[in-house]
């Protein structure tokens, strides 16, 4: 909560009859609240908590470095570009198989059915994912390495099934649509805002997305140092099984979308009809035909004759005009695979590059733990302090600015991380080979700077996901049509999978990739500058969005100011 809530709102039932909608003047000028978040988002929060803590149990550490000599519990590694490889690949698998999941979800079962399907086949690659690390296996680097990638595999599956319709469901459990005015319990008139209250329960969503993953690395990696990597696996398949027990408890309480049918065959005859006459063979003209204002007038039913229409136009202008929202949401996330390059640095160069630096004992993958605790930390800050703090000064930092800021800040943390980089080849022994540094008995060699030194890199991805990836689930389930909501949101997921791509050509390539030896400062400079020119591009891309985007919002409840014309506020 905001430490502001109307008094009130416990009374209201959430039907919208009876509730007073702002006039324009009230949306100009009074301060805007969330409303209080459904008991139901918490558990749904929870289930996401107990599968987070799980998935993290992957470790780079696995991977990349060698078993100790006399140790029963790790395989003989590949080196960074393997380590480096394999987790970009497993993201890239992580972030298509929403798209399966989706689709299911859509035609065949509904969300909530499908998440429980998920968990089952998660579950099963933990187990796979344990027998790949116990000892007797994990002593034999191919059969351990064979078992932990088909692991990897079966989880990403179930991950996928599950992402795409868990971020939905849990904002589902908030049935309000539209804005209304209340008195606080200071005699303040507010609005009660629905697209703030599912930007809260977005940020708290994601705050137990990070309590899990914070939870869970902790204890593998200190039990992954000291015991074993079959102990730090088995930990997060335990804490996995509360995953089936709080569905099953809580599965009459919550609000449960059946499934609708797969609208993407719809929308693709949509998009077919509506380019019709307007392809040419030059590029420009084809172009300017594609985004022009009366783009959408081809396809809108009300302009149709009944006779002329295509036997699959069975909806109207309402349902068109949600269409149109979903794309317009799906080219905002154009923009999101560059994002996610920084992003995609926590847990696997920022991780070896901690490997290279003074830990004192510490296990260099347990700083990455920095970027969950400052989101546990700084994302209730941003819900009781920062936001209500910029609400009363009328200053509306709507979503759009937020993932600009986004962007910008992910770009400050690479500039850091390619600075301590190039710090890192003028101190290691090895100079530019820093990564690979040992003495003639084997033992690494590393640069006298301390690790905490990475400390600031972590801390601005922390602060971009809160701006950016908070943002972008809340802009794919408050811009899709309701039967579009787990489709937009595999689409918002799959950035990442192209973000991998990215990663995989671009920087982790074994022969030109810039991950790795001594090109590292490269790696890092290079996504800075991504990172913050694709900010300036977004911005200005989106800025004539933003500058529309309460009366979008407005006109998509049906509210009180009246319809928008979409083209017109779009800057389409």
């Amino acid at each position: 909560m905001n430490g502001e809530s109307p008094s009130n709102l416990h009374e209201i039932d959430g039907i919208h009859d009876g509730l007073v909608r702002p006039t324009e003047e009230e949306l100009a000028t009074l301060r805007r609240v969330g409303d209080n978040i459904p008991w139901n988002a918490y558990l749904i929060a929870i289930v996401e908590l107990a599968e987070r803590f799980s998935v993290y149990a992957f470790s780079t550490n696995f991977i990349q470095y060698p078993l100790p000599v006399g140790s029963h519990t790790g395989p003989r590694r590949a080196g960074q570009h393997a380590s480096t490889g394999i987790t970009t690949s497993y993201q890239f698998w992580c972030n298509v198989t929403p798209f399966a999941g989706a689709y299911i979800a859509d035609v065949y079962w509904g969300r909530f059915n499908t998440i429980c399907v998920a968990v089952v086949i998660a579950l099963l690659g933990h187990v796979i994912l344990i027998v790949a690390a116990v000892p007797g296996i994990i002593e034999h680097p191919d059969t351990a390495l064979l078992f932990f990638l088909f692991a990897l595999v079966i989880m990403g599956l179930g991950t996928g099934l599950f992402k795409a319709n868990i971020s939905p469901l849990v904002a589902e459990q908030y049935k309000r649509t539209k804005p209304f005015v209340v008195t606080t319990s200071g005699g303040e008139l507010v609005i009660v805002d629905p697209a703030l209250t599912i930007s809260r329960i977005y940020m708290y969503f994601y705050l137990m997305i990070n309590l899990g993953s914070l939870l869970g690395q902790v204890l593998m990696t200190y039990s992954e140092k000291y015991v074993g990597f079959w102990l730090a696996y088995t930990l997060p398949t335990i804490a996995f099984l509360l995953c089936p027990i709080i569905l099953i408890m809580g599965r009459k309480r919550y609000v449960r979308s059946p499934p609708t049918g797969s609208v993407l065959a719809t929308f693709v005859r949509i998009l077919r009809f509506a380019c019709k006459g307007r392809w040419s063979i030059n590029p420009l003209r084809t172009w300017r035909s594609l985004t022009a204002p009366d783009f959408w007038d081809a396809v809108q039913p009300s302009r149709i004759p009944p006779a002329s229409r295509p036997s699959w136009m069975t909806f109207d202008d309402n349902y068109l005009n949600e269409v149109r929202r979903g794309l317009r949401a799906c080219a905002v996330f154009a923009w999101f695979p560059i994002y996610w390059l920084t992003v995609n640095q926590l847990n696997s160069n920022l991780t070896s590059q901690a490997a290279t630096l003074t830990t004192n004992g510490m296990p260099n993958d347990l700083l990455s733990n920095l970027d969950p605790l400052v989101l546990v930390f700084c994302i209730p800050f941003c819900d009781f302090f920062l936001y209500p703090a910029l609400q009363r000064r009328r200053i509306r930092f709507t979503s759009l600015k937020r993932i600009t800021l986004g962007f910008f800040v992910g770009s400050a943390a690479m500039v850091w991380a390619a600075v301590l980089q190039h710090n890192i080849y003028q101190t290691s022994p090895c100079g530019h080979a820093a990564a690979t540094c040992t003495d003639t008995a084997g033992n690494p060699r590393v640069s006298p700077l301390n690790v905490w030194i990475q400390a600031p890199a972590y801390v601005l991805i922390a602060l971009s996901e809160i701006f950016a990836s908070i943002t972008g689930f809340e802009y794919a389930f408050a811009k899709a049509p309701a039967n579009m909501r787990s489709l937009v949101m595999a689409l918002f997921m799959g950035t990442g999978a192209m973000s991998a791509v990215l990663s995989e050509g671009f920087l982790s390539d074994t022969h030109t990739g810039l991950a790795a030896d001594p090109l590292l400062v490269w790696n890092y400079a290079v996504m800075g500058v991504l990172a913050g020119g694709g900010g300036c591009a977004f911005w200005l891309a989106v800025r004539q969005l933003d500058a529309r985007e309460d009366e979008i919002d407005v006109s998509k409840a049906g509210g009180a100011v009246g319809d928008v014309d979409l083209e017109e506020a779009e800057g389409s």
